[in-house]
């Protein structure tokens, strides 16, 4: 049995582009009983940018609704939150008294934080800096042995790597199981409203757990239509409607709608009220599950303490060999 870590931001609700392109394989995988895996919301990470208490508690309830929404099963899987855990804390001390200064500055994260400075800020936090060794204790704590990771992730892994040999290279022993990330040959590129790939950045997300009232203005005002004239044929490939279409109601459903475009006496209006449907109706039961399980924030709790527990007991044993290997506590 293979054993798989992936960690989730608390930036928010998750879009439908998160929903497609990451959770749905995700939980696929998570629910597989040839492995076990372990799956975190990374609320402490999310202190380098939100300093909101509220604000940060909203997000972390949203996230883990919208996983078990979709289908989770948190008894077959360790769902919890980061900061249920504090070993990964102490961890990342650890881990920061072997990687040098120099190493952390060439972070993509820190580098381009660094670059794109907000109007009056004078640096970046220190938290934003050390992130990556944050994120190396995520995955050594629990000795992972794969991670899932995209392309601009897989720096934090070879960070991760390093770190680890470094301190089994300083007290010439090895403590941590040494991870191996997972990369997918292809990955559900989701196009935003405007047409680009969906991103909070970009303001260009659609968020499926929205009413439909809400869903519809944004569909309407937010995706923009040439003016051509109903009677006459139109280039489906144009506009993102198909595209998203494509992705929530089926190819054959989209090739249908391309070929009315095409025809002429479709319009793009048509092609909106199609994609409304298609959210409305082919989420509709992970809405509900959302706004349930939002609405017992309580229930919510009891999940993410459950899974803590049983991260809690991997990592006690995992943090107990590091201590003994740095000279903390008795042999």
């Amino acid at each position: 049995m293979a054993r798989i870590l992936t960690g989730i931001q608390a930036t928010g609700i998750p879009h439908l582009g998160n929903l497609l392109g990451a959770i749905r394989p995700a939980i696929s995988q998570a629910n597989d009983p040839d492995n076990e895996s372990f799956l975190f919301i990374a609320d402490m990470h999310s202190l380098t940018q939100i300093k909101d208490a509220n604000t940060l508690r909203d997000n972390t309830y949203a996230v883990a609704a919208a996983w078990l929404a979709f289908g989770l099963d948190a008894r077959r899987s360790v769902f919890y939150r980061q900061s249920d855990v504090p070993q990964a804390a102490e961890l990342a001390w650890y881990l920061n008294c072997f990687f040098p200064v120099s190493r952390l500055e060439l972070a993509h994260s820190f580098k381009d934080k660094t670059a794109n400075l907000k109007d009056g800020a004078a640096s970046v936090n220190t938290g934003l800096f050390t992130y990556p060794m944050l994120m190396s204790a995520d995955i050594l704590l629990y000795d992972a042995e794969f991670v899932p990771v995209g392309k601009d992730q897989m720096q934090h892994l070879e960070f991760t790597r390093d770190v680890a040999k470094r301190l089994h290279n300083a007290m010439q022993t090895e403590v941590f199981v040494l991870p191996e990330a997972v990369t997918q040959e292809s990955v559900m590129l989701v196009p935003g409203l405007d047409g680009e790939k969906m991103s909070k950045s970009r303001d260009n997300t659609l968020n499926i757990f929205d009413d439909p009232k809400a869903l519809k203005k944004r569909i309407n005002k937010e995706i923009e239509t040439d003016a051509t004239a109903l009677e006459d044929p139109k280039d489906p490939d144009s506009n993102p409607v198909t595209r998203l279409y494509a992705l929530v109601a089926g190819d054959a459903a989209a090739a249908h709608m391309a070929d009315q475009l095409r025809a002429g006496g479709y319009g793009w209006g048509h092609a909106k009220k199609a994609l409304l449907e298609a959210v409305v109706d082919g989420f509709s039961t992970e809405r509900d599950e959302y706004n349930r399980w939002m609405a017992d924030r309580g229930a919510l709790d009891a999940e993410l303490h459950a899974g803590a527990q049983r991260a809690a007991e991997v990592a006690h044993g995992v943090l107990n060999r590091v201590r003994v290997a740095l000279g903390y506590g008795a042999l």
